[in-house]
């Protein structure tokens, strides 16, 4: 179904991280008008600003990322800590508070969380606090679509083995770790960009009206 967003205006955040120029260009596409946006969220007053500078936002597409250092909990301090949190977890709640009366009053509007399968499945390697921020995200969007249903739909995907530099650069696909972690996911391979972006168009379009707090697992197979 072409158009999906005909007509829609959509904030996409962190455009140059994780998978946000993907999304970007799909969600075009299929006809919205899109924000794509660089700007440091990590500044309180960020999220405001730039709802202010949009106007009427349809759909906020919350992808918040950034190049997290592996290292084992017990090397990790609370600098670490807040940082992670600086970065995903609080411009989530800032950009959601500064959406919602606009959508709220509109009775009509869609926010999604571009989440990690961090959240979902504990493994080695030095995750700990990023799959704690992750975590984090997901329970906020949770207990924040029960606040605004059935006016709002707030949904979140929970995604790995997704081709991005920002957590798989082309050096790191060079080694055996690397290739020990594909080794244990289903798919055997990662996913296309497009394929992640056609999963979070999913939850921006039509087709999720029905969909309240659910996160959406594209991990390959990986979370069952």
């Amino acid at each position: 179904m072409a158009g999906r967003l005909d007509g829609k205006r959509v904030i996409v955040t962190d455009c140059n991280e994780y998978n946000g120029a993907d999304i970007v260009e799909l969600f075009r596409e299929e006809g919205a008008e899109v924000l794509a946006d660089s700007r440091d969220l990590t500044v309180p007053t960020a999220s405001d600003e730039l709802v202010r500078e949009v106007g009427r936002v349809d759909i906020l597409i919350a992808n918040l990322a950034y190049p997290h250092k592996f290292a084992p909990v017990r090397e990790k301090s609370d600098e670490d800590m807040e940082y992670a949190f600086n970065r995903i977890v609080y411009p989530l709640h800032r950009l959601t508070r500064a959406v919602l009366p606009q959508m709220l009053e509109r009775k009509k509007g869609k926010i999604v969380v571009v989440g990690s399968a961090a959240s979902l499945r504990g493994r080695p390697g030095g995750v700990s606090i990023y799959g704690a921020a992750r975590g984090a995200q997901h329970s906020y969007m949770k207990n924040a679509a029960m606040e605004v249903a059935p006016f709002v739909n707030i949904n979140a995907t929970a995604q790995t083995y997704v081709d991005n530099l920002t957590y798989w650069p082309l050096q790191y696909r060079e080694t055996e770790e690397f290739r020990q972690r594909l080794a244990e996911c289903p798919a055997e391979r990662l996913a296309t960009e497009r394929e992640c972006a056609q999963a979070v168009l999913f939850l921006a379009g039509p087709e999720s009206d029905f969909f309240y707090g659910q996160i959406l697992p594209f991990a390959g197979g990986w979370t069952v």
